[in-house]
């Protein structure tokens, strides 16, 4: 009779395993989970072999020395989604949960619980009575957020001006900074020098 109860008790745990077939791409573990890639979408499992984040196209891939695909760092995995033809960098965190709204032009992933972005700003400068529409003016700035999206700090002072004509660019502006460590980071100004920046 123990054998009987011991057997219907484990039956049921032992059926939960989970096997994934036919991925295309598995990568080296990073932060406890690897990224799978099925087809054109990414997912991650963790060290048991589950899926901890089902596969989805948003997320962003993340160069190595032999490869790309996306990668969790510091608890956040970069996604991008696009709205108007441009692309907007966000994070998720490791059970798929999107923590911080895609709103950067471009992001880094994070460090010492730091990251470089890109924040868009919309300046309207004036009214077209012809067309009967705002004249806007786009511009960004260099940022270090938080792991909640916050500014920490400015790290460009003048705002970069962003042109109708970039939106063809399917590359987004670049982030010239660096995380060095946790409280510094490496600016490079216009002249092509760097100057470093306690944060």
């Amino acid at each position: 009779m123990k054998k009987l109860l011991i057997t219907l008790v484990l039956i049921p745990f032992l059926g939960i395993a989970q096997t994934i077939e036919n991925i295309d791409y598995i990568s080296p573990f990073n932060n406890d989970v690897a990224a799978i890639k099925k087809g054109n979408e990414w997912g991650f499992i963790d060290r048991d072999g589950q899926l901890t984040v089902d596969f989805r196209n948003d997320l962003v891939l993340t160069k190595t020395e032999n490869a790309a695909y996306p990668i969790f760092s510091n608890g956040k995995c970069l996604i991008a989604h696009q709205k108007n033809g441009v692309l907007y960098y966000g994070y998720i965190d490791k059970t798929g949960k999107t923590v911080i709204t895609p709103q950067f032009l471009n992001a880094n992933n994070f460090q010492y619980g730091k990251a470089l972005v890109l924040k868009v700003e919309k300046e309207t400068i004036g009214y077209n009575d012809i067309f009967k529409k705002d004249v806007v003016n786009y511009h960004y700035f260099e940022l270090v957020i938080d792991e909640n999206g916050n500014t920490i700090d400015h790290l460009t002072q003048l705002a970069i001006h962003v042109s109708p004509k970039d939106k063809n660019d399917k590359n987004p502006p670049a982030i010239t900074s660096k995380l060095i460590s946790e409280n510094l980071v490496a600016v490079k100004g216009n002249n092509k020098k760097w100057r470093i920046k306690k944060i």
